[in-house]
């Protein structure tokens, strides 16, 4: 009997008792390390859901204005991070760029990757947006943007009549539209174009046949609420969605309208640190290999100010 006494006083030992809490708590939270992008700097936790259909948010407050939640499924293997971004809120201030440059075609930018757009346009976070070609990851390249681009009431680039948009006005509230039916008035102040609506008053569109990292974006509460998602693939962990599962996931975290941007190897959700530096919080594949930032078009980046202006 005084085996099973000492046993039982180990056992109830504070530092077993939190042990064992550590060791259940890791059910829910599953810490991911990202290799190559400051080993020393975890990323932001993923809530481990079964599936898709078990999505509850439970957002962070990183800046006013601003939270974020992150996510890994097990049927299918995805790996997900998203930003909430109330456009209500007087700090915040959407930027799409980088803006045309002089001797440019119309419909011409330098190519820059997300997280060096994000930092040159003072930007705490930023996510890719429109297609284009070619594609590399080299900057300073020309690219034809794809799609609408409107900076600050500039266009940057023609509509493309078959894709969608996401359009910001003057009132800080936002709407996704088709770009073959654009309304203009009221003005645009900035605008960046996508591939396809994946989810339309609530109802999710889409196709559920092809897996790839993907962007995206949503909107709720009357066009006051931005949602960014970026979803990892073409890896083991994460393996792509499909763009109906994308509006699936929008829909969940509270969009009521979206659409997916450019994704592939172009998919990049970045987040300014604590220390000043610009990061993925997924992790891009280009060329075959992780951690390798595509150089793209046009980005979406969202920018603190004390005056919203």
């Amino acid at each position: 009997m005084k085996k099973f006494d000492k046993v039982f006083r180990f056992l109830k030992s504070p530092g077993v008792i939190l042990f064992i809490s550590l060791l259940s708590s890791c059910a829910s939270l599953d810490p991911l390390f990202q290799k190559g992008n400051q080993a020393d700097n975890p990323s932001p936790p993923l809530y481990r859901l079964s599936t898709i259909a078990d999505l509850r948010p439970h957002w962070q407050v990183l800046y006013p204005g601003i939270e974020m939640y992150s996510f890994r499924t097990d049927t299918p293997a995805l790996e997900v991070w998203a930003l909430k971004i109330h456009l209500d809120n007087p700090a915040v201030s959407p930027v799409v760029g980088p803006e045309a440059e002089p001797g440019l075609p119309y419909g011409t930018v330098k190519s820059l990757r997300v997280s060096t757009f994000a930092q040159r346009y003072q930007c705490v976070a930023a996510i890719n947006g429109s297609p284009f070609d070619p594609s590399s990851d080299r900057e300073g390249e020309n690219r034809s943007i794809v799609g609408i681009g409107v900076e600050q009431g500039r266009w940057v680039s023609p509509a493309v009549a078959k894709y969608a948009a996401l359009v910001f006005y003057p009132d800080k509230t936002a709407a996704v539209v088709s770009q073959g039916t654009l309304p203009l008035n009221p003005p645009i102040h900035n605008a960046i174009g996508g591939f396809f609506v994946v989810l339309s008053q609530g109802k999710v569109r889409g196709t559920t046949g092809i897996r790839n990292p993907r962007s995206a974006a949503g909107l709720g509460d009357g066009g006051k609420t931005l949602y960014l998602v970026a979803i990892d693939g073409r890896r083991k962990a994460s393996v792509g969605a499909t763009s109906f599962e994308t509006g699936q996931i929008l829909s969940l975290l509270g969009a009521e309208d979206g659409l997916i941007f450019d994704g592939g190897g172009s998919t990049a959700l970045v987040l300014k640190q604590q220390d000043g530096s610009y990061r993925p919080l997924n992790v891009p594949i280009h060329g075959g290999k992780p951690f390798q930032e595509r150089a793209v078009a046009l980005s979406l980046g969202i920018r603190l100010t004390e005056t919203g202006e």
